[in-house]
């Protein structure tokens, strides 16, 4: 007999191809639920994952959750950066970066704004988008065919439509792109007393979260693909900033969603 051979006892051979197909089982659950979130989130990562099933009540420990994925083919690969969409030499006035030693404690005290590209059949469309700093809440967007400044301000004023917390102070960040440094945008701004802030060297870290909330919209919920028009571009971008603002775990927000911490600390 093979448990002989083995040097095993039969119960103890038998037993131990019990929790061989056990964890079979439970394993072809755990993946079955896993391609369930992704359904919905079609590139979230295995630690989201964790978080999303444990509110379904299914305890799994990370590494268990992360050889689930690996033997099934399943982890997220990161994808490559994109291409600039910034155009900062101009002849507008910019603004000085107020945000280097910011320490931001609640809601609606400082939003971060960039634009970013998508790609149709139809040829680019451009995605603007004004995030809160703390809460990780998407604000405001605009999805248009053309860099246009009147686009982005769209954006903003979805954001400000949007705001509970109008009795304190605001700051806007962004790169020193012409959109943001236009004419109309400011004066909506500052109708709205809020101060503007901007990059002063180029550099990327200067406006971090905001390039950041780029990749993770980008690549999380699959509009780093060719999609097949503008329209459709528009509506798979409204469908990502809902998922993202009110069903997607959020890392740095203990798992929370955006939306939930949002409206929490702004009461």
């Amino acid at each position: 007999m093979i448990a002989h051979v083995l040097g095993y006892s039969r119960a103890a051979y038998y037993k131990q191809l019990k929790d061989m197909a056990g964890r079979a089982t439970r394993d072809a659950r755990l993946r079955e639920m896993v391609c369930q979130e992704r359904k919905v989130l079609p590139k979230v990562g295995g630690r989201k994952l964790q978080i999303l099933l444990r509110n379904r009540d299914v305890q799994c420990g990370r590494d268990r959750l992360f050889d689930v994925l690996r033997r099934s083919g399943l982890l997220i690969r990161p994808r490559k950066r994109y291409i600039q969409t910034t155009f900062s030499r101009h002849w507008m006035r910019t603004y000085p970066n107020l945000i280097r030693d910011i320490h931001v404690s609640g809601p609606e005290e400082l939003w971060v704004s960039d634009i970013t590209y998508l790609k149709t059949d139809e040829g680019y469309c451009y995605l603007s988008l004004v995030t809160d700093a703390y809460s990780r809440k998407i604000m405001g967007y605009t999805v248009a065919d053309s860099l246009d400044a009147d686009h982005s301000r769209q954006a903003l004023e979805m954001a400000l439509r949007t705001r509970i917390a109008a009795d304190h102070g605001l700051t806007h960040h962004s790169d020193r792109g012409l959109q943001y440094c236009s004419k109309e945008y400011v004066q909506l701004a500052e109708k709205h007393n809020v101060r503007m802030s901007m990059t002063e060297n180029g550099d990327p870290y200067e406006n971090a979260l905001a390039e950041r909330m780029n990749r993770t919209i980008k690549e999380e919920f699959c509009l780093d693909t060719v999609l097949p028009s503008r329209k459709l571009a528009r509506l798979a971008v409204a469908e990502a900033v809902r998922l993202y603002n009110t069903y997607r775990p959020h890392l740095a927000l203990a798992g929370k969603t955006p939306e939930a911490v949002h409206m929490n600390k702004s009461r």
